[in-house]
């Protein structure tokens, strides 16, 4: 049975920090890229940043560049999201997803809330 769960959000004033966590299971995590989307209010699903299945190679949006880290640990199973200098438009629920196009393997979280107010 696959799980992925996210984990690690809450409510924080701007200019603070947060890291988010994603646990898989039922697949091999190694085998997937992992990716950190996010969706606020009335808006589209956005990509925040993403990670290759062995960790080599990072992207990220450009809203977030230089203030927020994508990692993972392949012998737990996780990955994560370190979030600083968080700004209100930050506010999302912040989702998981795994990828693997060549076995199609694609699943995602059930997203986690990151409020960014004073």
């Amino acid at each position: 049975q696959v799980q992925v769960v996210e984990s690690g959000g809450g409510l924080v004033q701007p200019g603070g920090s947060l890291r988010l966590s994603c646990a898989a299971s039922g697949f091999t995590f190694s085998r997937y890229g992992m990716s950190w989307y996010r969706q606020a209010p009335g808006k589209e699903r956005e990509l925040v940043a993403a990670i290759t299945s062995a960790g080599g190679t990072t992207n990220y949006a450009d809203s977030v560049k230089g203030r927020f880290t994508i990692s993972r640990d392949n012998a737990k199973n996780t990955v994560y999201l370190q979030m600083n200098s968080l700004k209100p438009e930050d506010t999302a629920v912040y989702y998981c997803n795994a990828l693997n196009r060549f076995v199609r393997g694609d699943y995602w979280g059930q997203g986690t809330q990151v409020t960014v107010s004073s």
